[in-house]
């Protein structure tokens, strides 16, 4: 983990125009947004893009960060804010192209959004990814980038009860998604084995 009045102190050197403290500051930062975004978007062509403007989105709104408080935190609820809005927009596309199915107007497939990255664990990615977005949230943000309950909650800017719940609502089902994977194997083996 980085250092909070480091990631601090680069921030105010942005706010008074150092270049190299913003490179500094986005060296420090890239993984764990491009991880996030990543593992929130889905989107393996669309996450470069989220990424670009959370990172002009967080430079434009730099001067509203208070350095009395960590900087990762803060980071985190600009990267939120870009992704409900991709998501918004993603949503707004989506019923477009339905209208103008519905109208008979003919739109081209993109596949470039189906050719996804996968990780090596992909049982347990492909589980977290069918969690609800608001229960993945809060999976990616406490067992991924290592946050804390507290700092998922100021990220999010909800509760931290609702955050200890969501967390808790997803570990279940993972785990209850789990245990019928296992049962559903085992008797597609007893099937096998008569």
């Amino acid at each position: 983990m980085n250092n909070p009045s480091e990631e601090s102190q680069l921030a105010a050197l942005v706010l008074a125009g150092s270049r190299e403290a913003y490179s500094q500051l986005y060296e420090r930062t890239i993984t764990e947004v491009y991880r996030t975004v990543r593992f929130l978007v889905g989107e393996s062509s669309d996450t470069d893009d989220v990424v670009q403007e959370i990172y002009i989105q967080a430079y434009r709104s730099l001067g509203q960060y208070d350095a009395a408080r960590p900087f990762r935190p803060w980071l985190m609820g600009v990267i939120m804010r870009q992704i409900r809005a991709y998501r918004r927009k993603r949503w707004n596309h989506i019923r477009l192209i339905k209208k103008a199915q519905q109208s008979g107007i003919v739109a081209d497939h993109d596949f470039s959004g189906e050719v996804a990255d996968r990780l090596s664990y992909r049982p347990l990615i492909a589980s977290v990814e069918r969690l609800p977005y608001k229960l993945k949230q809060v999976v990616i943000l406490h067992y991924l980038n290592e946050y804390s309950q507290d700092e998922i909650a100021d990220a999010l800017g909800i509760p931290l009860g609702t955050v200890k719940s969501r967390i808790h609502a997803a570990l279940r089902k993972l785990r209850s998604k789990r245990s019928s994977e296992i049962l559903l194997r085992g008797k597609v083996e007893d099937l096998h084995e008569a």
